[in-house]
């Protein structure tokens, strides 16, 4: 699902919000420093790695990613990307016409696998961390930075061993042919989502470049057809003001979605390689249980979000706006229908029920980003295989029983880290505000307790709870509320009825 993204400037070094990050990580048992035995397997599969025979180098490769800035930027909630100046590249693209219509895309993965040795330590390690746990003020790696930083990462200049995914599609966007196998490639160039738009926007882009967007609608319309759905949730983001911290809202850019359509597209494609040679595992997530589109209809209604009952959902997404505060807090309430993805392996051609991720409206898996994620690694090797017609390699197919589980475990505890983080950054925020009114939308209340609910503040860019009072809460209305609670040490932020 879309993850609530922040950072902290460095000027918070010394804060209590640092502080409660930094018990957050103790009280989670975080792993922090990797071993000496993963370090010294890093550090030498760094210096040899297992090249692969076929070289792309020719090829000019370029990565997107948030720009390069301090205080670094905030993380994009639509996608998986590091928090600050990022390093650790797992994609690079080169984008072109084919002769008679239609386009290319070529796709570079991190070739993770040309430097973990199956049984390893290095490959224990990664097991048993799972993803990578991003924190407002630092991130945790999945691989030793020497690795997901240096040596396996797409920076430009760099020649890196990668799994080279190569799709073709027609005029109108659809898949026509796919291929992956192990190539040298090299990329030209770090690009910027800021960087990218304002090219594309001005007319200064050229191809391959100009091409993100030309093929980023047509997989945007082949997601209309399918019943695709794509959040387009703010960033979150903190900002220094007159010497305290807010916190606002920032909208996406279409250079976000258009990129992001690519990934999609390859994990559709991968989805589909082993769903045809039968062994594989599947991102899948069920569809919205009973009840769930009902609370959000109410939820529109709170937000004073017109949703005609004519207008189907995935319809009325694409027509908000997440610049505008209603219409970002109810986009941000659209992220309860994507709860319950988890991860399906299957062997012997039996595919799993449900095989579909039901935001995606397609069989999907994760197979872009294997070194912030263990299953991309695993994803990858067995594409590899279907496309030469062969069985994956006797290490995937004796990982992938545990591997569902090790993901689900891996997920869970990603999930409690942006959770706390949250609350944490929110109290840390408001912490010398107690007592403080502000003006609120009522955007939930319990059924059971009508004077206690959910309310959202447009400045600073807050949903926190709301009790206390006696009457109850108006759904829909705007309310004074008042602070009566923001600790970074209980992380937690409440309000009362002013």
């Amino acid at each position: 699902m879309p993850r609530r993204h922040l950072h902290v400037p460095p000027t918070a070094e010394a804060t209590p919000l640092r502080a409660a990050l930094r018990e957050l990580r103790a009280e989670l048992d975080v792993p922090q420093e990797f071993p000496p035995e993963v370090i010294a397997e890093a550090e030498a599969a760094a210096r040899e790695p297992r090249l692969p025979e076929a070289d792309a180098t020719d090829v000019p490769f370029f990565t997107i990613d948030p720009p390069t800035r301090h205080p670094p930027p905030p993380f994009q909630r639509v996608a998986s990307r590091p928090p600050f100046d990022p390093t650790d590249l797992d994609q690079a693209m080169h984008l072109s016409r084919r002769d008679g219509g239609g386009y290319r895309v070529q796709y570079a993965i991190a070739g993770v696998a040309a430097f973990v040795t199956p049984g390893g330590a290095l490959d224990r390690e990664a097991h048993a961390r799972a993803v990578t746990l991003y924190f407002p003020d630092e991130k945790v790696p999945l691989h030793p930075p020497v690795l997901s930083e240096g040596a396996a990462s797409l920076l430009p200049d760099q020649d890196v061993p990668a799994l080279l995914w190569t799709i073709d599609l027609d005029a109108d966007g659809h898949r026509t042919a796919v291929d992956v196998h192990r190539a040298l490639v090299r990329s030209r160039a770090k690009l910027d989502y800021e960087g990218v738009q304002k090219a594309i926007d001005s007319g200064t882009a050229e191809e391959p470049l100009a091409l993100l967007r030309d093929i980023g609608l047509l997989r945007e319309q082949r997601e209309v057809d399918r019943g695709g759905i794509s959040l387009n949730v703010p960033e979150q983001e903190i900002v220094e003001r007159d010497n305290h911290y807010a916190l606002t809202y920032r909208a996406p850019r279409p250079a976000d979605a258009w990129n992001a359509q690519i990934s999609l597209l390859t994990g559709i494609a991968a989805a589909d390689l082993m769903a045809e040679h039968g062994t594989g595992i599947l991102r899948t997530l069920p569809a919205a249980p009973d009840g769930a589109v009902g609370r959000l209809r109410r939820a529109a209604t709170a937000l004073h979000v017109d949703w005609p009952h004519h207008v189907p959902y995935a319809d009325l997404l694409r027509a908000l706006d997440p610049r505008e505060p209603h219409h970002a807090a109810f986009l941000e309430e659209c992220t309860t229908l994507l709860r319950g993805a988890g991860y399906t392996a299957f062997t012997g051609g039996e595919l799993p029920e449900p095989r579909v991720h039901s935001a995606v409206a397609a069989a999907y898996t994760h197979c872009t980003a294997p070194l912030r994620r263990l299953v991309d690694r695993y994803a990858g090797e067995i594409c590899l295989a279907a496309c030469a017609d062969d069985d994956p390699p006797e290490w995937v197919l004796a990982a992938l029983p545990e591997l569902p589980k090790e993901m689900a475990d891996g997920t869970r505890r990603a999930n409690t880290v942006e959770r706390e983080c949250v609350d944490i950054v929110e109290a840390a925020l408001l912490r010398d505000r107690v007592g403080e009114t502000f003006d609120a939308i009522v955007i939930d209340v319990k059924e059971q307790e009508p004077a206690v609910g959910t309310v959202h503040l447009e400045d600073p860019a807050v949903v926190a709870r709301i009790e206390g009072g006696t009457e109850p809460l108006p759904l829909g209305e705007r309310l004074r509320v008042r602070l009566t609670q923001a600790d970074p040490g209980t992380a937690k932020v409440r309000f009362a009825p002013e």
